[in-house]
């Protein structure tokens, strides 16, 4: 298939290697010449200062990683010119703008996917099957911690719209009904303009409840999601790609001796084959393509996610519990 990036930024430049793994890489679009003319070099491909351009060529997918502030124009442009595209996450820097994009798609039927890499870990597909075969019993509560040191090329978004949005996403997929409400605390340390500290809370339609932790102040990379189910407790680390089931079984109790508690603990680390959750989206997204098919993540889907880290990022600021 023939395909085309939008802006080789850090997400960009792996778009464009993977992208010449899998399919025709015919174009990269930069306005940055040497960002734009290195990454054309390397993988052999035309490149464009104008996406415009890009856009003239015979292409059957393109992939929109410009920073979001630039999503909605970007990708309207691409829609326009009947091009299918996968959109960086988040979707828009505003829902108005992200339901533009979806109902833009919608009515030039072209495919429409969204970024979300991490409902393309293996891990994660792993436990999402095991949750609805109900092996672990019901979900009762997520919690995910997603923190590192803070990095520079992030200027126009905050954390939660980095880094949250991520969470967010994996959390509405694994529990798998709309979220009812949002409460966070958040602030700002080092980051100039935006809070770089972020507690959300969600509580979703079906009971289950949700906790995400993200910041960029971390001196190390956390990338980790435990659920606590009735029949087990369930690990992820994201990293890793691998997923730790424990469970416990209580013996006879003697109500004369409680020190010493008969309760055995059963773990089980599992290893899934490592893949890379990049390729596996990308392959996801041009399958859709090719099979005028739903992606794994899609316009609707990412909006949803939107919806909710915008509430996120205005409960925190105001203090309040906002109702969705």
């Amino acid at each position: 298939m023939r395909v085309g990036v939008i802006g080789v930024g850090s997400m960009g430049q792996n778009h464009a290697r993977v992208y010449s793994e899998i399919a025709d890489l015919v174009g990269i679009a930069d306005p940055d010449v040497k960002a734009g003319g290195a990454a054309s070099n390397r993988f052999n491909a035309s490149y464009y200062t104008d996406a415009a351009h890009l856009l003239k060529e015979e292409l059957d997918a393109v992939s929109v990683c410009v920073p979001t502030e630039h999503h909605a124009k970007v990708a309207l442009a691409a829609i326009k010119a009947g091009v299918s595209l996968l959109v960086e996450k988040p979707l828009a820097a505003t829902v108005a703008d992200a339901t533009r994009i979806v109902d833009a798609a919608k009515n030039a039927d072209v495919t429409l996917a969204v970024g979300h890499i991490e409902r393309h870990n293996p891990a994660i597909a792993v436990v999402k099957r095991h949750l609805q075969e109900g092996q672990y019993g019901d979900l009762v509560t997520a919690t995910a911690r997603r923190v590192s040191s803070f990095p520079g090329r992030v200027r126009d978004i905050g954390v939660v719209m980095d880094l949250g949005v991520h969470e967010i996403d994996i959390l509405r997929y694994l529990v798998g009904a709309p979220v009812e409400s949002v409460f966070a605390l958040g602030g700002r340390k080092i980051h100039a303009a935006f809070e770089d500290h972020a507690n959300i809370l969600l509580r979703f339609q079906n009971g289950v409840h949700g906790f995400v932790e993200v910041n960029w102040l971390t001196p190390m990379k956390v990338r980790r999601l435990a659920l606590t189910c009735l029949k087990n407790f369930v690990e992820v680390d994201y990293t890793e790609q691998s997923v730790t089931v424990s469970s416990s079984t209580l013996g006879p109790l003697d109500p004369f001796n409680l020190y010493q508690i008969p309760l055995e603990h059963h773990t089980q680390k599992i290893h899934v084959r490592k893949e890379e959750p990049l390729k596996r989206e990308l392959e996801d997204f041009l399958d859709a393509v090719k099979h005028k098919r739903p992606p794994l993540v899609s316009g609707e889907d990412a909006l949803e996610t939107l919806k909710v880290a915008i509430a996120a990022t205005d409960s925190h600021r105001t203090g309040k519990l906002v109702q969705l």
